[in-house]
């Protein structure tokens, strides 16, 4: 493989790395053991709470990464029905509690078709979305009120996989656009139905061809480079 000329490949993302925190591990691993400085950069942001498929692209493929950011996307999400976060996920505390006595099967099954196809979404405040230059959530983090525009998405499948009545813990598979926030798509579906939600798991198992069962393991990208 010609990583300096450009190749595409794409890692498996743990736990609790930034998407650019593992993009700076690559980089870092394929510019000493190739001996030289290497252009790379990633199509599509994962949150760090996040885990998955994120592409990498190398030399002149780094052209090619707006065309892999409009890839369809799938992930599988776990949500906590009944409660929020101020970032619709973990990295946050709970903040408000709602409800859950009225939420049955029957009635997610229901609520959920309205969010599938063009639908407008408000991004979470704790995104990577840019005002003025700077990102949402540094603002955030500094004690700064964000307002962020509702943008239009576009969300093909909404799959229920597993659903905990007892623990009000909801499992889905949503395959979608770019530009989707699927920590926006839990706030609202919560709000929905007449509760709140947050997520406690969030996992890109599919952008475009690239599979998550054919990602590299981030631990072991020495050796694979090697």
């Amino acid at each position: 493989m010609d990583f300096k000329t450009g190749e595409v490949f794409a890692i498996d993302k743990p736990y609790r790395i930034s998407s650019f925190g593992a993009l700076a591990h690559v980089r870092y691993v394929l510019s000493r053991t190739l001996g030289c400085k290497v252009k790379i950069g990633h199509a599509g942001t994962l949150d760090p709470l996040a885990t998955g498929v994120l592409v990498l692209c190398t030399g002149k493929a780094t052209k090619r990464i707006e065309e892999f950011q409009g890839n369809s996307k799938e992930y599988t999400a776990t949500l906590q029905l009944g409660a929020t976060t101020a970032s619709y996920d973990r990295e946050h505390e709970v903040n408000a509690t709602f409800p859950t006595a009225h939420i049955s099967q029957a009635l997610i099954a229901e609520t959920l078709p309205q969010f599938i196809g063009d639908i407008e979404q408000i991004p979470p405040t704790y995104s990577a979305v840019k005002v003025n230059g700077d990102r949402a959530y540094e603002l955030r983090r500094a004690g700064e009120e964000v307002k962020l525009k509702p943008k239009q998405v576009h969300i093909d499948e909404i799959e229920v996989t597993n659903f905990d009545a007892e623990k009000m813990l909801l499992s889905l598979r949503v395959v979608c656009g770019k530009g989707t926030y699927i920590r926006a798509l839990a706030r609202d579906l919560g709000r929905a139905l007449g509760s709140g939600a947050y997520l406690t798991a969030l996992r890109r198992t599919r952008v475009g061809e690239f599979t998550v069962d054919k990602c590299l393991d981030y631990e072991h990208i020495r050796e694979w480079i090697e």
